[in-house]
Parts: C-alpha cells; structure tokens; sequence
C-alpha cells in the first residue's frame, strides 16, 4: 500500500517540525499539576480568567486584555470596534491576510465592512503602501510574522514609521500577533515594546506556543469593555474557559522563553534545505521560527521523493504539500521542541539522501 506524506511523517522516528502531536496529552499535561479545587471560571469571570488577562496585559503593555475562544473572534470585534468608533466601516490589511483568505468573509458578511487590500502579494506591507492608500479607513491590521509569504517581517523601524503615520492621520492600529512571541528574537524587542506601536493587539495561544485553542486581545480599559460586549453578542462567553486557559497559561510558560533557540534552529534548519538541490527557503535566512520550502517541479513529482527519504532516514521532513501551479510546489516549516531533539548526524544524513534523490530525479 502506498504511504501518504501523513503517514509517511507520523511514523518517522524523528520529525523536524512542530512541538509535539496535538492529542490528548497535551491537555493532560497542562492540568497535571493544577488544583482540583481550582474553581472554574464562570461567563467570563473569576480569577482563573481575571487573573490569567491581567497577566496577558502586563506582559504586552497594555492596560487590559480579554481571553477569547478563537482569535477569528477577536480580531474581527476588534476592526468592528474601530470603525464605530471612527464611524467609517472601512479597514485596511495584506492580500493574504488570515481574514481575507480564511474566515469566509465574516468580516464583511457580519459587519458589512469594507476591506481595502494593500501590498503585493508576495512581501510586506511597507509605509509606502500605507502612504499611497486612496481611500481612508479606520483601521489598518498589520501581521507579525506574514503567515502566507514565509513569515517575512517589515523592519522595526518600518513598524515605527507606520505607526506614527496611523497616530498622526487618525487611523487604529490593530496588531495581527498570532505570532507575535515569535518575531521578538528577531527584533530584539519585548513584547511589550513592540504593542506599544498598536491601538490593540491579538495573540494566540496555539500558534507556535502550542495550547489548546484560544487568544487574548488587548488594548484601553474603554477598547476592552466594548470588547466584552461583542463577545457576549458573538457567544464567545462560554460558561466556562478554563480548560482553553490553563492550558495556554501553561504552555505561555514553557514556550515563551524558548523563541531565541527555536529561531535559531531555524536559521540552522532552512541552510540544509537551501543546500539541497533545487530547494530554496523563503526568506532565504528566515526572521522568525518559521520559513516556506519551495520546490520547482510539481506536489505530485515531489510528494514521493519526500515520503521516500522519509521511509530511508527515519526523519519527518513535513506531512503536507501544497500546490503553487502546474510545476511548483511548497511546504510550511515551524521550529518548535522536535528540532532540538533530533542528533544532528539524522539531521545531516536526512538532508544528504534529499539532495541525492532531488539531484537523480532532475539532473541540472
């Protein structure tokens, strides 16, 4: 029977990618030491939430913050709250922007906002782009890392620059951080630091520090009250969040201080792909945990190749491919735990039997 890239990386004895495997065990290691006496929180109060946003609020300088169910939640309430404020339902984000490309349009469908898109595709939004726009809006949403173009990252000073231009001409500034722990080793700034150039500041508590499911937004005690609103308005206050919270408290205080070695490693593991034969990473020399793969020639050319080296090594490049046209193709890669547990001489012999099938199967 033919092995699918999944299977193929699910029983690779080492994987290069992610932290662990989301099952069961993640949960139960969260609360393997919590009370159970530990009284739950109760529609969007107790100190397990209280205490949990007062310590999310501190650490990105902010003066509150509010834990939500989904991050799709919160950023679309928090655009929402903007352009009321501004009384202009208009924002304006990257073309591939989570809320463009994955949520159905629910900013537009829910809110009957209007989206202007800026930057190309294929890069950073720039203070050119925010300069140039033609039509004014209420806010603009700015991602740190860019998801769907490798993670790329404007400069610090790029962030400076545009935030300045929002104050200045009246425009909110939101922060789409998913990522936000990830990018800070790069721009050697807290995390507080960074916020500090934002009206309001999402981030996840799945994306890269690995928890459950559940964000934080953060902003002005006036932002965050009329955030608890609409979270009660979309049924975000579920009668209990604790198991989304515990979880994410925890693995805040695993994760969070790990993003200097995971960016490394980074750095280490997008030079073997970029040693391979006609593999290259995007960036080149990633800015954050993450980077995309991209191969020249088609996934269905490819997606053998990969599960092969895979059976022959032991070591689990990636269980997903995607399509980019007719002959090309990419990967995403996210640094975590696995990296650092991989002998580096599976690591070296891996990325040698990649190189050697590339080269047979398209001789230069």
């Amino acid at each position: 029977m033919n092995k699918t890239l999944q299977e193929a990386f699910n029983q690779s004895t080492y994987q290069l990618t992610g932290h662990c495997s989301r099952n069961v065990q993640v949960l139960k290691d969260a609360f393997d030491k919590v009370d159970g006496h530990l009284d739950s929180d109760l529609y969007g109060e107790g100190k397990v939430i209280e205490n949990f946003q007062d310590k999310m609020a501190a650490f990105l300088g902010k003066e509150k913050a509010v834990f939500f169910p989904s991050g799709t939640m919160a950023q679309q309430i928090a655009l929402r709250i903007w352009c009321d404020e501004k009384g202009l339902p208009k924002v304006a984000y990257h073309p591939l922007s989570h809320l463009e490309i994955h949520e159905e349009d629910g900013l537009k469908e829910l809110h009957n906002i209007k989206t202007i898109l800026i930057a190309d595709e294929t890069r950073a939004i720039e203070l050119k782009d925010v300069v140039s726009m033609e039509e004014s809006v209420a806010c603009l949403l700015l991602e740190l890392p860019q998801r769907e173009i490798g993670g790329q990252l404007p400069s610090y000073e790029t962030l400076e620059d545009i935030s300045k231009y929002c104050r200045k001409n009246g425009i909110r500034l939101h922060l789409d951080g998913a990522r936000l722990l990830e990018v800070l080793p790069f721009y050697e700034k807290t995390a507080s630091e960074v916020c500090q150039l934002f009206d309001s500041v999402y981030l996840s508590f799945y994306k890269g520090i690995g928890g459950i499911a559940g964000a934080i937004l953060a902003g002005e005690d006036k932002f965050i009250a009329k955030s608890k609103v609409w979270k009660r308005r979309y049924g975000g206050d579920l009668i209990s969040l604790y198991p989304y919270i515990i979880s994410a408290d925890y693995y805040f205080n695993q994760k969070s201080h790990k993003m200097p070695l995971y960016y490394e490693n980074a750095k280490e593991l997008a030079d073997f792909y970029n040693s391979c034969h006609s593999v290259y990473t995007l960036p080149e020399v990633p800015v954050s945990n993450m980077f995309h793969v991209h191969l020249p020639y088609s996934k269905e050319e490819i997606e053998p190749g990969l599960i092969e080296v895979m059976r022959k090594t032991g070591v689990g490049f990636i269980n997903h491919l995607r399509a980019t046209g007719e002959s090309s193709c990419y990967f995403e890669v996210s640094v975590g735990d696995r990296y650092e547990k991989v002998p580096k001489d599976e690591v070296k012999r891996a990325f040698q039997k990649l190189d050697e099938w590339m080269l047979n199967k398209f001789p230069s």
